[in-house]
């Protein structure tokens, strides 16, 4: 019996929680299929007390378990309430310290890294459950070589209990584009150029406003997608430029218009364990400019163009460069199509099913 952590389905969904929502949805199509991966494998899904996921996973059974909520809800109801004979799932970073028959997906050790992204709060209780998580735990998984590398690093996880699976972007491409979104958000009568992430402090959208501020008059618009949780981040990523339409949080149908109409899509980070938007985006057939930082050029490979996060003049010159050259544009729309092709949610639950199977 596999049981998994169902806690992520109690918030509003961001990249991680995005990754165990689409793992889990490939896993259901697996079982469905009567797929040899599954073969001898049993799942249930466990949830907090009020908490339905939005979309039945018709293969795989939930239980509602414990009376609490949130942190307290996985580290104390979900560690009595899984089998003695069970294996606990954890998908989203965090799990319970009591139960060592565990695999935990681990996917960064940015609050560590990057701790100016994180509220004082947040950044000590990851200083604590990681490592302890990544000593009582089976198996650790993370999502790339990089974050491999962070992990054993950062939380003293023994790089022989680690291993790395992909993730994925194709669920961009399920839901039609919402084509009124572009109209919505005053971006139809210029060409624009977007990003997409939280506004964390280490997603570097200040890189942006200084780029597009050694511009002097715009050719092009710039929109950012996304929302940001200040109980998490802080208020470090919060920044504020007339130039710069903030979008605020946009569904999957809006996304996929705004992916296919933009001139390009830039990300800016200075650190990711992965980067699921950079394959959002390929999918879509939107160039990209990428930060050449962590593990961004593991996933873009010769994909994309890549800039210094810290250098605004280099970000500027390639934003012009987009904006002027038709043909780099859909040299770089073909190759990021290639590229995100390599990777798959399917190919993850795979990795993912392979490590519990061991």
């Amino acid at each position: 019996m596999i049981t998994i952590n169902g806690r992520f389905f109690s918030r509003r969904p961001t990249g991680v929680d995005r990754f165990a929502y689409e793992v889990l949805s490939s896993i259901n199509d697996l079982i469905g299929a009567s797929d040899p991966a599954v073969r001898g494998l049993s799942f249930k899904i466990m949830l907090p007390p009020g908490v339905t996921p939005e979309q039945e996973f018709s293969n795989i059974p939930t239980e509602t378990v414990g009376r609490s909520r949130g942190q307290l809800w996985e580290q104390w109801d979900l560690s009595r309430a899984v089998p003695r004979e069970s294996l606990l799932l954890s998908l989203c970073n965090t799990g319970p310290v009591l139960s060592c028959q565990q695999v935990v997906v681990i996917h960064d050790a940015a609050t560590v890294k990057m701790p100016m992204a994180f509220s004082r709060m947040f950044r000590l209780w990851y200083r604590v459950l990681m490592p302890l998580l990544g000593r009582i735990s089976r198996k650790v998984l993370t999502v790339s070589e990089f974050s491999k590398e962070e992990i054993v690093s950062a939380f003293g996880v023994p790089r022989d209990k680690v291993s790395v699976v992909v993730e994925g972007g194709e669920h961009i491409l399920r839901i039609p584009a919402d084509t009124t979104a572009i109209q919505h958000f005053g971006l139809s009568s210029r060409p624009y150029v977007l990003a997409v992430s939280s506004m964390a402090a280490h997603k570097n959208f200040q890189l942006v406003l200084d780029a597009i501020s050694c511009l002097g008059n715009l050719p092009f618009d710039v929109a950012i997608a996304g929302g940001a949780n200040s109980r998490v981040f802080g208020v470090a990523g919060m920044v504020d430029c007339e130039r710069v339409k903030w979008l605020g949080y946009v569904s999957d149908a809006e996304l996929r218009a705004l992916y296919q109409s933009a001139m390009c899509f830039v990300f800016p980070s200075l650190y990711e364990g992965f980067g699921i938007p950079l394959l959002e985006a390929m999918n879509c057939g939107c160039p990209v400019l990428a930060s050449r930082a962590a593990s961004i050029p593991e996933v873009c490979g010769d994909a994309a163009l890549y800039f210094d996060p810290h250098n605004a003049d280099e970000l500027a010159s390639l934003l012009l460069r987009m904006a002027n050259d038709t043909a780099l544009r859909a040299e770089l729309a073909i190759k990021g199509h290639a590229r995100a092709a390599q990777f798959s949610w399917e190919r993850a639950a795979r990795q993912i099913l392979a490590a519990l199977r061991e």
